[in-house]
């Protein structure tokens, strides 16, 4: 039977049917604006945690204000012309300079020849390094920066051996305070990192180059130099050059090798205006940070010139395969005891000196006669003191909390940037930018701001959070980002033509799915949050002090003993607690660092 309806008629029956059905388009419509709403609430809380602070730092820096009210009574450039007008202050940039170039060659050093040994060739114990790099980067800085100090003091060992080779007497050959002692410091706290990065990329290289040259008759050597390496050269240049920045950065070193040795820094610089100064002198300080913020910022723009270079060194194909080890032959036990080595010079050597610390009833150099004094009494006390239990309380609070916010939020606005949510590029652009802010400048930034706002947080916790999430949302879009990269765009068009909100398609396939990464990225956010020191020295307050600040108060009271114990039982704590996380993230196939 044919249609006898005409198709005027037809299309107004048809149009009449689609709405019937526009209730559920008015809420399939809604579901598509939700992200527009999500993407403003994600921008206020961005735009409030990372902006205020840097506007505020740039105000306190051009202008005078009065301390008690906070009331700006000129605006000068008088704090910059103290700043730049300063000779000293071109001695810290040289020295800042000077001790993240030399820190960087000795972290790359040390960590891609780690790296190399480890991912390309067939030396026994390999995975000794792994292990050595994950309970390294669980072990404070400023516990690890005091334990190389103990080590390479003027009475530590290391100079006692040197002056017997020597015959020097009781003069120390080497001299820890000064810019030499910083460099092998800061070289040694950043090479278990530099070996995971630089470890990644050796895994991946295409190894079929490598063969062809070695059939070719070229040498290990010659292989290795005129082939690998250069392959590799642009993650080399990028990892030096990240080293380089977190190293004009840093602040345990130079704040406890630097200044007993009347060497100054950027970072120190701009605490002593703080903290020796009565009252505290922000206008310099905030000066002082505006002009670190610009040589980091300059520094980043060329470290990601580096990073998108490497794309005309790419190697691997859909055609090759995986890199393959190369066989050193009876070298390769030369290899295993530079592994061996370093594990004793990185981990073995400062614990021991640590513990040994911990277990004396006050500190003397290794003998029989003290060994026979040995006690469990400072083990005791950072067990059950009040104060301790208090700090590791908060430090565990903190950095999850911090972990848990900050993955919270950059799920969502990754999930947007990736997807191309209007808006979502801003998230992106605002959550990466604390990445150019020094720890010290953002401590700066968020004091002299909290100090004075009518907000009750000053002194408490809730100003540590806050910082922490500010200061780490980058690593959380890092995670985020790679997590929501792998998941294919049709899963989730599947699921909204089935009539699912974005919300639930976020909920129910992009979140279970992104889950692995968010796991990885908290637990780097945890880990790197309980090590925090910089910001947290200028933030915490009696009642609100982290493990961190408490062993930094510790060395400057002369407790060495006790800080000693809490530092072993910190350490202990989160070494577990990081190597349980690296050995669940290879379970999962996730590549944490």
């Amino acid at each position: 039977m044919t249609d006898t309806v005409p198709p005027p008629v037809r299309d107004k029956y048809l149009t009449q049917g689609r709405r019937k059905r526009s209730p559920r388009s008015r809420r399939g419509g809604r579901g598509r604006d939700f992200p527009r709403w999500l993407v403003t609430l994600l921008a206020v809380v961005f735009s409030v945690l990372v902006i205020p602070p840097l506007v505020y730092l740039l105000v306190v820096s051009a202008t005078i204000q009065d301390f008690a009210t906070g009331a700006i009574t000129a605006v000068t450039w008088q704090n910059y012309a103290r700043v730049l007008g300063s000779s000293e202050t071109l001695i810290s940039l040289r020295n800042s300079f000077v001790f993240a170039a030399g820190s960087g060659l000795i972290a790359l050093t040390l960590g891609g020849t780690q790296a190399l040994i480890v991912e390309r060739t067939n030396a026994p114990l390999r995975q000794i390094a792994y292990l050595v790099a994950v309970i390294s980067l669980a072990v404070p800085y400023v516990l690890y920066t005091i334990a190389w100090v103990l080590l390479l003091g003027t009475a530590g060992p290391v100079n006692e051996l040197l002056a017997t080779i020597f015959g020097t007497g009781e003069a120390p050959v080497f001299n820890v305070y000064s810019l030499t002692g910083m460099i092998l410091v800061e070289g040694f706290l950043w090479s278990p990192l530099s070996f995971l990065m630089l470890a990644s990329s050796f895994r991946n290289a295409n190894a079929s180059l490598e063969e062809a040259a070695l059939m070719s008759g070229a040498t290990l050597r010659q292989t290795l130099s005129r082939i690998t390496l250069r392959l590799s050269m642009p993650a080399i240049l990028a990892i030096l050059m990240l080293v380089f920045i977190r190293a004009v950065e840093a602040f345990e070193v130079p704040a406890l090798v630097g200044l007993p040795g009347g060497v100054d820094v950027l970072t120190t610089d701009i605490f002593l205006s703080i903290r020796q100064t009565s009252p505290p002198d922000y206008g310099y300080a905030s000066a002082f940070s505006v002009l670190m913020l610009i040589v980091v910022a300059v520094l980043l723009y060329f470290y990601g010139r580096l990073s998108r270079s490497a794309g005309k060194y790419s190697s691997i194909t859909g055609k090759s395969g995986g890199a393959k080890l190369i066989d050193l032959g009876r070298w390769r036990f030369l290899a295993t005891g530079l592994l061996v080595a370093n594990a004793v010079v990185l981990l073995v050597l400062p614990l021991s000196l640590l513990v040994w610390a911990a277990l004396s009833p006050f500190y003397v150099p290794f003998s029989a006669e003290a060994a026979s004094r040995l006690t469990l009494m400072h083990f005791e006390t950072a067990l059950t003191a009040d104060q301790y239990v208090d700090d590791i309380r908060n430090t565990l609070v903190l950095s999850a909390g911090a972990a848990t916010l900050v993955l919270g939020f950059t799920a969502l606005a990754a999930w947007l940037a990736v997807r191309r949510a209007s808006g979502g590029r801003y998230l992106d652009y605002i959550a990466t930018t604390p990445l150019i802010i020094p720890g010290i400048v953002m401590g700066v930034a968020i004091l002299s701001l909290y100090i004075l706002v009518p907000l009750p947080i000053y002194g408490t916790l809730w100003i540590l959070l806050i910082a922490f999430v500010t200061r780490y949302l980058p690593y959380g879009m890092r995670y985020s980002f790679s997590g929501i990269l792998q998941i294919s765009r049709e899963l989730e068009e599947s699921a909204r033509v089935s009539g699912a909100e974005p919300v639930t398609v976020f909920r129910r396939i992009v979140a279970p799915l992104i889950m692995p990464s968010l796991a990885a990225g908290w637990f780097f956010v945890f880990l790197i949050a309980a090590r925090e020191l910089t910001m947290a020295i200028l933030l915490s307050s009696a009642g609100t002090t982290v493990v961190s600040v408490r062993l930094f108060d510790l060395w400057q009271n002369g407790m060495l003993t006790e800080l000693a114990a809490f530092g072993v039982v910190w350490s202990a704590i989160m070494s577990m607690a990081a190597a349980s996380c690296y050995y669940l993230a290879k379970r999962a196939g996730i590549d944490m660092y």
